[in-house]
Order: structure tokens, then C-alpha cells, then sequence
């Protein structure tokens, strides 16, 4: 795949045009009031991963609804009584699950404790997932995917439901005693990324704890630019919806505008890294860095605009950084824990 965006000086500069809606922050401050009526419920069972260094628990938790949403938690063996970690609180790419039990478990290599949400409905393709979407528009698939699932109205738009799991998954990661809840960073790839640039951006102001976030290679951004350039992956699904509906497109971006990481990113108040690829035709670098630009505009928290960096990988499509990126990430959190 050839170079196909924006120079590199025209993404370090691009603002996306989308206008966030007007009702933003009533509409997610709803959201997140309803899903905090539900008691977290966060249930934490060991299990057996068959590994020496690291402990795991199977973790289920209430999410959107109090559907019951599933999570691996793994930190290092042989902790010393009442000792806590800062947690990593990951999420997975789209269409995988939270895979095996031992599956992945780097975080918690490093010294870290670290939570896996499973992503509702998904785990059909890259790793295996648990947890259903039993949403009555789960049922209403339009198109291959779920890029247009409920997206009739934004209360029942399929992201809504996962941002909320999102949320949720910080406070129930926040609830083991393994864990400082000073202390939560935020990680994902892909769709993985969207939901941390999401997560960041609800967190602030109505949940603390979280420190820092790290989105690499985020999808779920700019997505009028995405929709229209993206040739690969998901966002070419509401295209095909589109192509076939071809009165629903202003409907339908009105509904996502309330999922747009460049909206909900500017909301973020702690330090991001964010990694972007300039061959990337899954989440083309210009909806990254139009992320990226806004992060933390418009912070609830008062201060100055939260520290951020941005990793460019100019000959990789999207696996991005991969081992590479994961060394710039533990560079950074190391920075950050010791400052």
C-alpha cells in the first residue's frame, strides 16, 4: 500500500470539520447515570492459566443495561499481601475477544496488572470472545458487521453500549485489591484504541483514577473522512449500508457524531501516546491524527491541556508499531509512573 493520505506536515496540522452535537456531554452524563443505577457487581474467580509468573481471574462485571460483561485480570504471582499495581485496562481490536486464558498476558510480564474487557458480541474473528450483546438491535443487521448495528438512533447505537462496558471495566478493574485505583492506564489497538480515546474522554470529570491512555492505531475516528476514504475494514461497511440506503447518510452521521474519538477525545485530561501508520487503509492516519489534534481540547479538568506524543510509522499499514510501539509505550508509562 502506497503513501495515500496527507503529507506528514498536513496531518500534523488537520482538524477535522465534524461539529460535535450540541447535546454531547447531557447525552453521555445520561448514559453513564443510567449504567451507574445497575450495581458493578465485579467478580473476580481464579483460574488456572497454567503459568508460574502470572495469576489470572475470570472477571465478570455489569456493563450497559447490567449485562453481565466478561474480562481477564492477570498480575504477577507471589504479590506481597496488600500490595497494588498500577493497572493496564485493555481493550481488543474489532471483531476479537478476550481470547484464552493466557492468550495475552504482557502487561502483567511487565510488572503490571492488567485487565482484558471482552468486547460485547464479538470474538468471531482474531481471538475468541465470551460475552453476548443481547441489545434487542443486535438483531438488526443491515450490513456485515456491526459499524451500523442500532444505528437508527444514538440510544441504540452498538458503541454506545460498548463505551459504557468501557467505563465500567475501569471501575470494576479499580475493585480488586491487586489493583491502586490511583493508578489505571488506558490501552487498545484498532477499535482497541477507539475505545481508549473514548474511555479517556468519559472518564474525565466523573471518574478518577485514570492516568494515562495509549491508543495505537485508533479506529472509530473522524468518521465522515473515514467513511469516504477508508478502502479496507470496517468503515467501508456503512459505506455499503450507504450505497444501498442512500437517503440515510445525514442521519446516520448525526447518529455517530456521538461516538466520534475526536469529539469525545477533547474531553481527555491525562497524557496520551498516541501511534498512527501512514499506510494504514484501515484507519487511514489523517482520522488518527485528527484525534490526535483534538485530545485533550476541551479538558473538563482545569489546568493546562494534558502532555501528548504521537508515533509515526511511515512504511507500516495497520499493525503499526507492533513490538516496537510496545517498547515505546513501557518507555512512557516508566517515564510517567517515576516523574
Amino acid at each position: 500500500m502506497p503513501l495515500f493520505d496527507l503529507p506528514l506536515e498536513q496531518l500534523r496540522e488537520y482538524v477535522s470539520p465534524a461539529l460535535p452535537p450540541a447535546d454531547l456531554d447531557q447525552f453521555w452524563d445520561r448514559t453513564i447515570a443510567e449504567a451507574r443505577t445497575v450495581p458493578l457487581d465485579a467478580v473476580f474467580e481464579p483460574v488456572d492459566n497454567y503459568l508460574s509468573v502470572i495469576d489470572t481471574f475470570d472477571v465478570t462485571f455489569s456493563g450497559f443495561g447490567g449485562d453481565r460483561i466478561r474480562g481477564w485480570l492477570h498480575v504477577p504471582a507471589h504479590l506481597e499481601a496488600g500490595q497494588q499495581l498500577p493497572v493496564v485496562v485493555e481493550y481488543i481490536g474489532y471483531s476479537g475477544g478476550r481470547g484464552l486464558v493466557n492468550q495475552n498476558t504482557r502487561w502483567a510480564q511487565a510488572g503490571y496488572a492488567h485487565f482484558i474487557m471482552d468486547t460485547r458480541g464479538q470474538g468471531y474473528g482474531g481471538v475468541a470472545g465470551d460475552t453476548p450483546d443481547p441489545h434487542p438491535s443486535a438483531g438488526e443487521v443491515n450490513y456485515a458487521g456491526l459499524m451500523t448495528r442500532g444505528a437508527d438512533h444514538q440510544d441504540n447505537y452498538y458503541f454506545r453500549r460498548v463505551y459504557v462496558d468501557a467505563f465500567r471495566a475501569v471501575e470494576a478493574a479499580q475493585n480488586h485489591p491487586a489493583v491502586d485505583p490511583s493508578a489505571v492506564v488506558l490501552t487498545g489497538i484498532s477499535q482497541g484504541g477507539g475505545i481508549t480515546v473514548a474511555a479517556a474522554g468519559l472518564t474525565a470529570g466523573r471518574l478518577d483514577g485514570v492516568i494515562a491512555a495509549l491508543p495505537d492505531v485508533p479506529f472509530l475516528q473522524d468518521f465522515p473522512r473515514a467513511i469516504d476514504i477508508a478502502p479496507r475494514g470496517p468503515y467501508p461497511e456503512i459505506a455499503g449500508f450507504l450505497g444501498r440506503h442512500r437517503d440515510r447518510y445525514e442521519p446516520m452521521l448525526a447518529v455517530l457524531n456521538y461516538f466520534d474519538g475526536v469529539h469525545l477525545g477533547r474531553a481527555a485530561s491525562v497524557p496520551a501516546l498516541f501511534s498512527a501508520a501512514q499506510m494504514d487503509d484501515i484507519c487511514p492516519p489523517s482520522t488518527v491524527f485528527a484525534s490526535y489534534n483534538n485530545y485533550g481540547a476541551d479538558s473538563r479538568a482545569k489546568g493546562s491541556r494534558p502532555a501528548k506524543d504521537i508515533e509515526v510509522y511511515r512504511f507500516n499499514n495497520h499493525e503499526g508499531g507492533q513490538e516496537h510501539h510496545w517498547i515505546k509505550q513501557l518507555q512512557f508509562l516508566r517515564k510517567l509512573l517515576s516523574s
